[in-house]
């Protein structure tokens, strides 16, 4: 049987592993399924359609599976998934999916949230990750593999941030973040090679000199940026894996409009 105290209110159709640990004075719904080894602190709110993995650690407060913070939203039965080995810290809000998108959020394995994280419908967020203390991450984003998100930094809107990025503290992102780069300001803007986060990841030194180089030619010419995936791509020998990723995310980038890949996903926004 899980270890429930007994000040936590269940709804007796919630789905609880029996190795799942419920904290004093929890409210958990009747659509909540919860895995093997998840811990939930004490206070935390848990509704809607939600499925939590195993071994995730909710520390007190946190509100899981609310209706999304969107004027639009009017009571569809829509989704919260998260995945395995994720810790949540005191505070943190996920919002369900909307219709207007895919109609889930999902959080994938391994990632930690500090307190007041607040990750809003209709995101995914990959693996890996790390959000500071009151870090907002806004509806229909994407936040890919091992990206790290500086305190009291809000992500627009339908902004993808690419894997291994670093977001710098206060940020104000409202176009995609590159993947590799280290990201800052207000308005924000890329300013190196995150060389100590992809040196922790274990990358070669080849690919963090090819990261530089492109960097070089991508943000500090004078060259479009045509121009410069021209170079890149054929003028200097097939790219690196890592190179090729980050241009494919740039062109990606210009599909999209506002520097945002993911507004193609608006409804009635032209493809």
């Amino acid at each position: 049987m899980p270890n429930i105290h007994p000040t936590a209110i269940i709804d007796p159709k919630a789905q609880l592993s029996d190795t799942c640990k419920i904290g004093p004075y929890c409210l958990i719904g009747e659509r909540v399924v919860i895995g093997d080894d998840t811990e939930v602190g004490h206070g935390c709110h848990l509704t809607g359609t939600l499925t939590i993995g195993k071994k995730n650690s909710l520390y007190p407060y946190c509100c899981l599976g609310t209706p999304p913070q969107d004027i639009s939203y009017s009571g569809e039965d829509l989704s919260v998934r998260i995945g395995d080995n994720n810790t949540l810290r005191e505070f943190c809000t996920i919002n369900i999916g909307t219709a207007k998108d895919r109609g889930f959020t999902s959080v994938g394995n391994g990632n930690f949230f500090m307190s007041y994280v607040h990750i809003g419908h209709d995101c995914d967020i990959g693996n890996n990750t790390i959000f500071v203390n009151n870090v907002g991450i806004s509806g229909h984003s994407q936040i890919e593999d091992d990206a790290v998100i500086s305190g009291l930094t809000g992500i627009h809107h339908y902004v993808t941030v690419g894997r291994y990025a670093f977001i710098g503290g206060m940020s104000r992102i409202i176009h995609d973040a590159p993947p590799f780069m280290m990201v800052e300001g207000n308005p924000s803007r890329v300013h190196r090679v995150n060389i100590v986060g992809l040196q922790r990841h274990g990358f070669s030194p080849e690919s963090i000199e090819a990261l530089k180089h492109a960097h070089r030619i991508l943000y500090r010419s004078k060259l479009t940026r045509i121009e410069a995936f021209q170079i890149l791509e054929s003028s200097e020998g097939p790219p690196t894996p890592e190179v090729r990723y980050l241009i494919d995310f740039l062109k990606k980038q210009m599909a999209g409009r506002q520097g945002r890949q993911r507004e193609i996903l608006r409804k009635g926004v032209k493809r």
